[in-house]
């Protein structure tokens, strides 16, 4: 299973908001090329970079930034936020980024969608689903979309979708642990699928277990920046699955 740090951008530097809100938001780094270099240096393969000026402003921003960690880094970057079209995701792909992301547009503009995917690799394409009560949510978690999760999972799997993260709503940024519960289930019911942990991990015994459930990947952004996690834990961990 890949521990896959986050690093999300405003204005060029690495933040954290407190539940999606812009005027709650903690500087971590001004350099995200140092703070990527140093996740390369603990022995992670991968980096999840969330445009959080692209998501608000519904056009991807952080390009440049992109280029700089793809070409400088050995990185798998999975990169989101603000890509509302098929040139837009090709332009991150041709910036660097091994995956991008899709979200809302999964659920509200299923079409668009088809057609990257008519365009694009699937494998390219990593969905990315908010969930609340069991259901997709969507616009900032205050809507819930009426799909349910597994059979949203299903129907883009069955078009060639073979990875997707998945945060429960009621675990982001809470610090009490993932959704294992919900996690079984989806393995359970679209085994198929790559699935990757987001949201509530806390400490690395929550990584251990999300690992012996069968996940393939875990995101982590709060608990590594507020020291819960250390970088002798994410060092061991590489060391001894490797």
């Amino acid at each position: 299973m890949d521990i896959i740090p986050a690093i999300d951008l405003i204005d060029g530097k690495c933040v954290r908001l407190v539940q999606g809100d812009f005027a709650q938001k903690t500087v971590y780094g001004d350099n995200p090329l140092e703070v990527a270099l140093h996740f390369q240096n603990l022995g992670l393969k991968r980096l999840h970079v969330v445009d959080l000026d692209g998501a608000k402003k519904g056009e991807v921003q952080q390009l440049k930034v992109l280029e700089q960690l793809a070409s400088k880094t050995n990185l798998e970057i999975d990169f989101s936020g603000g890509i509302k079209s098929l040139d837009a995701a090709q332009a991150v792909l041709d910036a660097g980024a091994s995956y991008f992301a899709v979200g809302s547009m999964a659920v509200k503009n299923p079409e668009l969608l088809e057609e990257i995917l008519s365009h694009i690799h699937p494998k390219k394409i990593l969905l990315a689903a908010d969930v609340k009560d069991g259901f997709v949510a969507t616009a900032g978690w205050q809507q819930q979309s009426g799909q349910e999760i597994i059979s949203f999972l299903r129907n883009w799997v069955k078009q060639g979708i073979t990875q997707a993260f998945v945060t429960d709503i009621s675990k982001d940024g809470m610090l009490q642990g993932p959704s294992f519960e919900l996690y079984t289930e989806i393995l359970d019911q679209v085994p198929e699928l790559s699935l990757i942990a987001s949201g509530g991990v806390s400490k690395m015994q929550d990584l251990e277990q999300l690992k012996q459930q069968g996940l393939s990947g875990a995101i982590v952004g709060k608990a590594y920046y507020e020291k819960r996690i250390s970088d002798e834990e994410l060092i061991k961990y590489n060391t001894s699955h490797a």
